[in-house]
């Protein structure tokens, strides 16, 4: 047990477990944008060539585009290799990239912590950061899936006003036809694929608390 006053240890648990919950939650947002075979099953179970009119080459080809500069970090300039866009919805995608951007900073930062602090508890058989960090991913994965059960749609439009200071993200499909391949459905599956893998970490780090107390 920490020699630290009882209010001190107390507030560090949490910030480790914080720590360690942020880096979950941002790598399964990261893993899930990597993860591309999602989007190439969506365009035929949701029927996307059919919806935008265009062909599955094309269809690929720039939503692959997206996908690769959203998650380079250095600063570049967008531009779709066979789509129209307005200079808003250019505006949009750098939006999302520094989010990303700021996803990969936090990736990394809560990574060293939570490794350090992870090392420090470990050694002083110190597991209870561990029952924290999945109950605060347990209460993070339930609140938004039932916000999503409920009505898709708003849980959508109140993320998109709470991360943009703009409205550019609100796309018309005559000036930017690439809403045309990004249905919200698939964003829906994104979504739940994000929740998915930070149940599976929920659940590992339940595993693991239970296996390192008994040692």
């Amino acid at each position: 047990m920490s020699t630290l006053p009882f209010s001190a240890y107390r507030i560090y648990q949490l910030l480790l477990s914080f720590s360690l919950a942020l880096f979950i939650i941002c790598t399964a947002v990261q893993i899930t944008l990597l993860f591309k075979p999602l989007y190439y099953f969506d365009i035929g179970y949701l029927n996307i060539e059919e919806q935008s009119g265009l062909d599955r080459d094309t269809i690929t080809e720039n939503y692959n585009y997206m996908i690769n500069f959203l998650l380079n970090p250095v600063p570049q300039e967008f531009h779709l290799p066979s789509l129209d866009y307005s200079t808003h919805g250019a505006i949009h995608f750098q939006d999302v990239k520094r989010i990303f951007t700021a996803i990969y900073l936090l990736i990394a930062i809560t990574g060293i912590i939570s490794a350090i602090g992870l090392y420090v508890n470990i050694k002083k058989k110190d597991f209870l950061f561990l029952k924290i960090t999945a109950t605060a991913l347990a209460l993070f994965t339930v609140i938004p899936l039932i916000a999503f059960v409920l009505d898709f749609n708003t849980a959508f439009v109140v993320f998109h006003e709470i991360f943009f200071t703009n409205d550019y993200w609100i796309f018309d499909a005559a000036s930017d036809p690439v809403i045309t391949i990004l249905p919200e459905t698939f964003f829906l599956h994104a979504a739940l694929l994000i929740l998915g893998l930070i149940a599976i970490g929920m659940i590992i780090l339940l595993i693991a608390g239970k296996k390192l107390s008994k040692k």
